[in-house]
């Protein structure tokens, strides 16, 4: 059993180390929520973009029996840049990568610059689909890869030990006023 001396002394130390953890709490989630509500649209976004066609165009369906003896890779290429160049007047732009999906005989070719994707039947190389792929810049905003990597990678950091240290803290400022009623109720203040 504490003596009453001893247990002021204990909750007017548990009581000042609250205050510090309140204002160390409000202000790391203050300064943290801005990149918590990006990264939370963002990623509700990406969660849906498989599900919305304004966000990711929707993967063609064209396998057949010739579907194993596709175009070469270069005709894919000149292809597609003819395909966006007709559709959009992009004759200039860089593609970035070639996504094949052989299950559904479909080339998904990227371009660098507006992230424009066109979609072509890898036997044929018919042009399916000339679309700009929203899903991709909302990930670089996500991720914070549109600003530069250095960004991301410390800003993945400092959002990532942010809310470890908000939940510890946040665990703490929940546990201490408990503890600090059962001293009280041992000390009969």
């Amino acid at each position: 059993m504490l003596t009453t001396q001893e247990s002021n002394k204990k909750i007017n130390s548990l009581r000042d180390m609250l205050r510090d953890y309140r204002k160390y709490h409000r202000f790391l989630g203050l300064f943290l929520a801005v990149f918590l509500i990006i990264s939370s649209l963002t990623g509700l976004l990406l969660g849906w973009k498989k599900n919305i066609d304004l966000l990711q165009p929707p993967t063609q369906n064209r396998l057949s029996e010739e579907s194993f003896l596709w175009i070469s890779i270069s005709d894919m290429s000149a292809i597609a840049a003819a395909a966006l160049d007709s559709a959009q007047g992009l004759g200039d732009n860089s593609i970035d990568r070639l996504e094949v999906r052989p299950e559904k005989g479909v080339v998904k070719v990227l371009f660098t610059q507006g992230y424009w994707e066109v979609q072509l039947e890898g036997s044929t190389g018919e042009v399916l689909s000339v679309a700009r792929r929203h899903s991709d810049w909302i990930e670089k905003v996500h991720d914070g890869s549109i600003i530069s990597d250095e960004f991301k990678l410390i800003s993945m950091n400092v959002l990532g030990l942010g809310i470890l240290i908000l939940t510890a803290s946040g665990f703490i400022l929940w546990y201490f006023p408990k503890k600090m009623r059962v001293l009280k109720k041992a000390g009969n203040f």
